[in-house]
């Protein structure tokens, strides 16, 4: 699994390279740098867009033209200016025109970024920053090596006037480490503001968890890793969600009847409202439970049945009704929420976690589901460790007003507020794994284990903001419980089965056909 570290972390592990003797920080700073400059001359546009951000990288080759040569290169008060000057000296030395603004006095730069600030100067000479005079600057290149990981204040204005004067440029704006008005933990931007989109950011060693949350994908415009030769891990990172290894082949299936990969119960409101629970019945039987049931009141079966086939149709209209087929214990796996209906869930749900001497089993709660509990606080406290809650940024309000109201207050310092720590926080309360959907969905257990599934660079999926995808998700993740993956595991390698199908699908995507693509994902990975 891929590590997404915080600004601590990063240091922690820096520090105990340099502690070992393993390294210095000069040449750790020195290999930062150059690992910026092979980065921009690989992959930066051809032509960067006048907002910066997301302008397509081009093939190697950009920076052949003599005229292209030139570059602006801005720098901080620390390590992160530090790295900054090598990237001016590495970029003088290949003969570009090389022009360096210093945020701060150069007299009180950390030493190793005193060293290359000296390096720098037998070179060329450093200016004060200041917005007219970075406007007037002609370059087809700005670099952004003002802060770095350790941003904990808004930036000063007169750095973001000079990061505004280069979005008017119409150049490539490249980021040292992340840009330097989002928090390196959270993605948000520190005390608000407009700021120009960078078209490449360099992060060394590691993605931070700001490079995929929050504002992060659209202030970075396309992430780079440079290898600068660390090998620790931080205890308690957050990963960045993946199938691979086991997790990929557990995804198979030996031999075995049926019923050996479980059976999962889908619950469908009244008439009329069944086509979200289809959808999750849908996935749930795509992605490999060998069963799968749609339970709907009387007035539904006609409709539901018109449009099913290998699933699986049983009347279901009240709570004494779901407790009467879950005595069926190879009914191994529930999903409630999608099309329920907020009335009917209440019972529902509490028959479905235990109400009446039922013996819970693994619980999918999406939509509907969740509105009834975020009214009714049995409920919630009711809740087991073998559930799966699943809202939206809306849902997630409701439920949790005190986490949601922390995670939406403006972020003034730095680490800010992150939807990670809200998300964990939100695990640890109910005792149980909470997704919280978006394009950087965060799936957290309650002992703080925490995975980011992102949906952006190389897999961004807006095609997925379509009515009926997050029922999908519920089933993909309703159909892995039932084969016996643990929650956690459920809901990462749903997540991340969500996002392949949008992406092998594409353009035009609508919410029945991401179970349809499931057979070419598996393919993919080789099942």
């Amino acid at each position: 699994m891929t590590e997404l570290l915080n600004a601590a972390q990063m240091r922690a592990i820096e520090n105990a390279a340099i502690e070992s003797g393993a390294v210095s920080g000069l040449e750790l700073m020195e290999r930062a740098g150059r690992g910026v400059v092979e980065a921009m001359i690989e992959g930066l546009p051809r032509q960067a867009s006048a907002a910066g951000g997301g302008a397509a990288p081009t093939p190697p080759g950009y920076f052949r033209k003599e005229d292209e040569k030139r570059v602006v290169v801005l720098c901080g008060p620390g390590n992160n200016g530090g790295d900054g000057f090598v990237v001016a000296r590495l970029l003088k030395e290949r003969g570009w025109t090389v022009e360096v603004f210093l945020f701060g006095d150069a007299r009180k730069l950390p030493p190793d970024a005193q060293a290359n600030h000296a390096r720098w100067c037998a070179l060329g000479e450093v200016r004060a920053m200041a917005a007219e005079a970075v406007r007037a600057c002609e370059a087809t290149v700005f670099v952004d090596a003002v802060f770095g990981t350790g941003l904990s204040r808004p930036v000063p204005e007169v750095v973001r006037q000079s990061l505004l004067a280069v979005a008017e440029k119409r150049a490539a704006l490249v980021a040292v480490d992340l840009p330097s008005w989002l928090c390196s933990d959270s993605g948000r931007v520190l005390g608000g503001g407009r700021y120009p989109g960078c078209d490449l950011s360099v992060s060394f060693h590691r993605l931070k968890l700001g490079h995929v949350l929050a504002d992060g994908p659209a202030a970075c415009g396309r992430v780079v890793v440079a290898d600068i030769g660390l090998t620790g891990k931080a205890a308690g990172a957050v990963e960045l969600a993946g199938v691979e290894g086991q997790a990929a082949a557990d995804l198979g299936k030996g031999a075995g009847h049926k019923y050996a990969h479980g059976h999962a119960l889908i619950l469908a409101g009244g008439p009329g409202h069944g086509g979200a629970a289809r959808l999750a019945a849908r996935g749930a039987l795509r992605i490999g439970a060998g069963l799968v049931t749609l339970g709907c009141p009387h007035g539904a079966l006609a409709e539901n049945g018109a449009q099913l086939t290998a699933i699986m149709l049983r009347e279901l209209g009240d709570d004494r009704a779901l407790a009467e087929v879950l005595k069926d214990a190879r009914v191994n796996a529930l999903c409630l929420g999608p099309g329920l209906g907020v009335e009917r869930s209440a019972g529902l749900v509490a028959v479905a976690l235990g109400a009446g001497g039922v013996a819970p089993r693994p619980t999918v709660l999406d939509a509907d589901a969740l509105s009834a509990l975020a009214r009714d606080a049995a409920l919630i406290s009711a809740v087991h460790e073998r559930c799966v809650l699943t809202p939206h940024a809306g849902e997630f309000a409701r439920l949790f007003p005190d986490i949601a109201e922390k995670l939406a207050a403006p972020a003034t310092g730095g680490p800010a507020y992150s939807k990670v720590d809200a998300t964990r926080a939100a695990a640890a309360r109910v005792g149980c794994v909470v997704l919280f959907k978006g394009a950087d969905t965060v799936i957290a257990a309650p002992d703080g284990h925490c995975v980011v599934n992102s949906a952006a660079y190389e897999r961004a999926a807006p095609w997925l903001a379509t009515a009926g995808s997050g029922d999908v998700l519920a089933g993909f993740i309703c159909g892995l419980l039932a084969r016996g993956f643990a929650p956690m595991a459920a809901a990462e390698a749903g997540a991340w089965l969500h996002v392949e199908c949008a992406r092998r699908f594409g353009p035009g995507l609508i919410a029945e056909d991401l179970p349809e693509m499931l057979p070419a994902v598996f393919s993919d990975l080789g099942l």
